[in-house]
């Protein structure tokens, strides 16, 4: 079995932009992480981190070794 991978990117979403996240007219967020990589994830894992001023923060998120999601946790606002 191949090993996990954790990639950390940073997030400036504001909240009008989140709404299209939230209303699912768009599912999944693209975005580039630390490193320059391009990674694509499904946007609902985001709601825990969602306040009156969208999502902002740097954050880990780890895959398995098939690329499905295992947690995304916020390292810092």
């Amino acid at each position: 079995m191949a090993k996990s991978r954790r990639i950390q990117i940073v997030l400036d979403i504001a909240p009008n932009e989140y709404q299209v996240y939230y209303t699912g007219a768009a599912k999944n967020v693209v975005t580039t992480s630390i490193d320059g990589r391009t990674i694509r994830f499904p946007a609902n894992i985001l709601r825990p981190f969602v306040t009156h001023d969208g999502v902002q923060g740097r954050f880990v998120i780890e895959f398995d070794g098939d690329n499905k999601l295992v947690a995304i946790d916020r390292i810092d606002n």
